[in-house]
Parts: structure tokens; C-alpha cells; sequence
């Protein structure tokens, strides 16, 4: 499978809770966005394809009053009234689903994919689909008659309306709300991009499909992990003693045979030997689950290892929900924190530039996710200390120690809702290092460097009150202020070490984008699991099965 995949960059967006963070929440704003570009797509397999090309054919018309009789004869898909009079106003009513009175093979390809839907992570039921694939096989036992039915023509259409919004657009607003995804939502209008289609050389078969690609790579992975789920019963494997370079144990072969089967060993699985091609594969899938690469198959390592398949199964269509909430494409520089990563991505429109480690906020001050646009940069900050922090925190310290605030280079510069108002001064002791970087939200947050600089060696980082510190940040002020030839990364150090807080303006904006995957595809085409640290999981999956259903 892992020779199928492009390289990916991962555009990470998504998911988590309004918590009381330390950078302060205040009230939720809601962000609208349209994507940019619908960009090509990996090449798939025809045969799984909703039509790549329609008939392009204008002289089979029919009468436009069908759509309403079609509709009251099929009530539950009133919905997409809307939908279907745009798409054949534009078409001036011309069948799109004929090509001389014959139906074209594409009418089947997007009939399989309706009577599939578990393949795509949707568990809702389309009405009247038993209607289509009984249309289907008619229009093909009668294919001689060369004669077009418009009810099978308008099923068609407004069961791919119905297809599009489960698969590409995702579940309602109202869902992405229930669960505080405050990132920009994907509006398409999928009579336009359904027009479009027809409008394709017929020599393009495959379609470009109006969701962010992280989708289709994840959808790969999970036909390969419910293979897995059928075929084998995944045994948890205990450790009896530790394991080390040029050990030989049973044990060892039974790793190696889990890891052959989630393609991290390529080697004999008979053997019991700890050589160098099973220390690799260890560090493999180390990497894949964000954990210490030491190459060492420890607790944790077997712990990830023994996590049920049906519960990796869950994971991922969970994050393919994800998926169909994000933009499709950037062409764009802009920045992503995928928070259960601990990472900050640096892209340009598809292309990933560079990463580096963060630390986000703890399970009790979780990070917000939303969109932001980056305007400042602040070099040398004070740091405002919030409310929260000054009464659970600071308080309590300065009983306790009459000099805390001087041995912490704070002060106090007035009062508000009853509390002492501090600052702490600009030096290598702030809690916000040496630069912090502003997009302007409800929330207060920001991203920032910090003096605690050993935390980003830690494998799981989620330490802050809820803002993020970057553990590159003049990498990341010079990026950012690539646009202005003045700011050279001399003068960036010197204003970082200045002592003198310093504010600029950035010359154009640089969308930023806090998000939650715990399943995504990597650079290399590996799938990677993170652990759910904020517990946001469960909560999605139970929306997407809460028709019934088994993952």
C-alpha cells in the first residue's frame, strides 16, 4: 500500500474542547471559509471512482416541471431541490447521466461508492439507495432501448448531492460545533463542481475530488486495517524481561511478525534475533506513534503495539471526518499545529517547508482550536500574566515568599476584578522567551518561545496553560518576516536580546491554523497515531455510529 502514496505534507487542523487555558478563552468566535483551489488528486482505480466525466451531450432534454414531481415522490431528498434545479438550469435540463439514451459507466461507479459508504467512514444511510441500484440494474437490462429515464437521471444527481455532503462536506455544523471546532468550515458549491465534471476531456478518468487529501490517504489505510481486523486476532505480546541488541527470544519473533503485518519489518520473521533490521523496524514504528525512538521495544512501545485494531479502525475514520471539515488546498505560506503531534508545520501551499517541536496545553488548560492570521511580531515581550494564573499561582507564591515577585523580575501596575495586575519584564527569564508571534483571537492565544527549553526533549509535551511555545522561534521570526529584506537574522537577535520589548508589524498576514489529528499520513506516506490528550475522540466517533452501526 505504502507504494500507492504520494508524498504528503500535513496540513494538520482540527478538534478539541474550550477550555480555561492560561493564554485566557474568552467567548467562541465562529470562522467561515471558502477553499481556494480544488487541487488535483491522487490517481485512483476507476472502478471506485464517482464520475471523472459526464455526457457532454445537450440535445436529450427533459421537462424541467420532472424535478418537482421526481421530488414529491421522494420527499427525503427534498433537500437538495436547491441543489438539482441549479445544476440542470445550467445545464438547460440536458441529461447528464446519458450518453445516447444509453446510462454511461460512471452511473454504476457512483451507485457502488453509495452501497460502500463504510469504505468512506460514513455510517448514515442514504435515503431511497436501494431505489438507485434497482434503477441502475433496469437502465442496464435495458440498455438496447436507447431511451433515457429521468427518474433514474434525477436519482442519480440527487444521490450525488447526498454522496457529496456525507463524504466531502462531513457532518453539520451544528456537530463541528458540539464538539468546539472553531477552524473555518469548507464551503463548496457542489452544483458548480459537479458542472465542472462535464466539462472534463473524456480521457480523464480519475476525479478530483472536493476534500482535503488526507482523506483518500486515510480511506487507504482503513480497507487495510479492517483486512487486518478480519484475518487476525492481535494478541497482546508481553514483555517478560527487557530486551537489548543481540538478545534471541521468542518473543522477539512475534514483534517482528506484528511489525511485518503494519509494514514497519520487511525482514524474517522467524528469526528470534535482535539484529540491526528489527532495531529499525522498532524505531519505525516508534516514530509513527510519537514516541522516544530508541529502537528498544519497551513498555510504551508495546503498549501502542497492542492497541486493539478495531480501536485503530475507529481512529481513523474519525480523523477522515476531520478531513471533509478542512480546506481543501492553501497556495499559500501558512502555519499548522497539530496538537496531539506537538508539532508546528511551515507550509507553502502543499509543500512542507520545515517543522519543529511545541509545547501545547495541558489536559486541564487545553490549546483552543480555531484560525488565525499572524500580524505581529514581538521581540523582547512582557508578559501579561493572566487572572487565572495571578490567583491560582502567583498568590498563593508571594505569601509564601515576600520576594517572589522580584525574584521573577515582576511587578504589579494596578488592579482589576479584584486582583493585583502583574507584568513580568522583558529577559531571559520571561515566560515567553526571548519572542512571541500574534494572530489576534478571542482566545488569547499565541505562539511564543519560552526559557524551559528541556521540555521540548520530551516525547509528550503538553505542559503550557494552554498557549504554545515553539522550540525554534527565531527560525520562525524569520520566516516570517521574510518579506521585509531589513529584519536579517542579526538584527533579529539582537532585538530578541534587547531587554526592550519591540512590536512589528508583519507585511502580509500568515494564516495560522491550530488543529487536532491523532491519525494523519506523513511526508513518507506512514500512517501515524497520536494519542488522544485531550479526550476528543470518543466523542466524534459516537456522532458518526449513532445510526447503529460496528466500526
Amino acid at each position: 500500500m505504502q507504494n500507492r502514496l504520494k508524498p504528503l505534507y500535513l496540513l494538520v487542523f482540527f478538534l478539541s474542547i474550550l477550555a480555561f487555558n492560561a493564554c485566557k478563552n474568552s467567548t467562541k468566535k465562529h470562522h467561515q471559509s471558502k477553499a481556494d483551489s480544488l487541487k488535483k488528486k491522487m490517481a485512483k482505480d476507476w472502478t471506485k471512482t464517482i464520475p471523472g466525466n459526464f455526457s457532454t451531450q445537450t440535445e436529450l432534454v427533459f421537462d424541467s416541471t420532472r424535478i418537482a414531481t421526481f421530488l414529491q415522490n421522494h420527499p427525503e431528498l427534498v433537500t437538495y431541490e436547491k441543489d438539482l434545479r441549479n445544476f440542470y438550469r445550467k445545464r438547460k435540463f440536458a441529461y447528464a447521466w446519458y450518453e445516447k439514451g444509453i446510462l454511461i459507466e460512471q452511473a454504476g461507479n457512483l451507485n457502488d461508492r453509495l452501497m460502500n459508504l463504510r469504505n468512506e467512514g460514513v455510517y448514515k444511510a442514504i435515503p431511497y439507495q436501494k431505489n438507485l441500484d434497482s434503477l441502475i440494474f433496469d437502465g442496464h437490462a435495458k440498455a438496447k432501448a436507447q431511451k433515457p429515464d429521468v427518474n433514474t437521471e434525477l436519482m442519480l444527481t440527487a444521490q450525488y448531492f447526498a454522496f457529496s455532503k456525507l463524504a466531502f462536506q462531513g457532518m453539520s455544523d451544528s456537530v463541528s460545533r458540539a464538539v468546539n471546532w472553531f477552524l473555518p468550515r469548507k464551503k463548496i458549491a457542489y452544483d458548480d463542481y459537479l458542472d465542472t465534471l462535464l466539462k472534463k476531456p473524456s480521457k480523464q478518468t480519475a476525479l478530483n475530488e472536493p476534500i482535503y487529501r488526507q482523506y483518500e490517504l486515510l480511506k487507504n489505510f482503513l480497507a487495510r486495517y479492517r483486512q487486518l481486523d478480519t484475518s487476525e486476532k492481535w494478541e497482546p505480546i508481553k514483555l517478560s524481561k527487557k530486551l537489548k541488541p543481540g538478545d534471541s527470544s521468542v518473543i522477539i519473533s512475534r514483534i517482528k511478525t506484528r511489525l511485518y503485518k503494519l509494514n514497519d519489518f520487511k525482514g524474517d520473521t522467524l528469526s528470534r534475533k535482535f539484529d540491526d533490521e528489527f532495531k529499525e523496524a522498532v524505531t519505525s514504528f516508534q516514530q509513527r506513534h510519537g514516541l522516544a525512538a530508541t529502537g528498544i521495544p519497551g513498555t510504551a512501545t508495546l503498549a501502542e503495539m497492542n492497541v486493539p485494531l478495531k480501536t485503530r479502525i475507529k481512529q481513523i475514520i474519525v480523523n477522515m471526518e476531520r478531513c471533509r471539515w478542512l480546506p481543501v488546498s492553501l497556495d499559500t505560506d501558512y502555519l499548522a499545529v497539530n496538537i496531539p503531534e506537538f508539532k508546528l508545520h511551515v507550509y507553502h501551499g502543499d509543500s512542507l517547508l520545515w517543522s519543529c517541536n511545541v509545547v501545547v496545553g495541558q489536559k486541564v488548560h487545553q490549546t483552543v482550536i480555531f484560525y488565525g492570521e499572524m500580524k505581529y511580531v514581538v521581540f523582547s515581550p512582557y508578559w501579561n500574566v493572566p487572572e487565572s494564573i495571578v490567583q491560582n499561582e502567583v498568590l498563593p507564591a508571594m505569601r509564601a515568599n515576600k520576594n517572589y515577585l522580584a525574584e521573577h523580575n515582576m511587578v504589579i501596575t494596578g488592579k482589576e476584578n479584584g486582583l493585583p495586575v502583574i507584568q513580568q519584564k522583558p529577559g531571559p527569564s520571561n515566560s515567553l522567551g526571548l519572542v512571541k508571534f500574534l494572530f489576534p483571537n478571542s482566545y488569547n492565544i499565541y505562539l511564543h518561545d519560552t526559557p524551559s527549553r528541556s521540555l521540548f526533549g520530551e516525547s509528550s509535551r503538553a505542559f503550557s496553560h494552554g498557549c504554545i511555545r515553539v522550540g525554534e522561534p527565531a527560525k520562525l521570526a524569520s520566516f516570517v518576516l521574510k518579506y521585509d529584506s531589513t529584519w536579517t537574522a542579526a538584527r533579529i537577535n539582537k532585538a530578541m536580546h534587547l531587554g526592550k520589548e519591540q512590536t512589528v508589524t508583519l507585511k502580509k498576514k500568515l494564516p495560522v491554523f491550530i488543529a487536532y489529528f491523532t491519525a494523519f499520513t506523513d511526508r513518507d506516506g506512514k500512517l501515524n497515531f497520536r494519542k488522544d490528550i485531550y479526550d476528543r475522540d470518543d466523542q466524534l466517533a459516537s456522532m458518526i455510529v449513532s445510526g447503529g452501526g460496528q466500526y
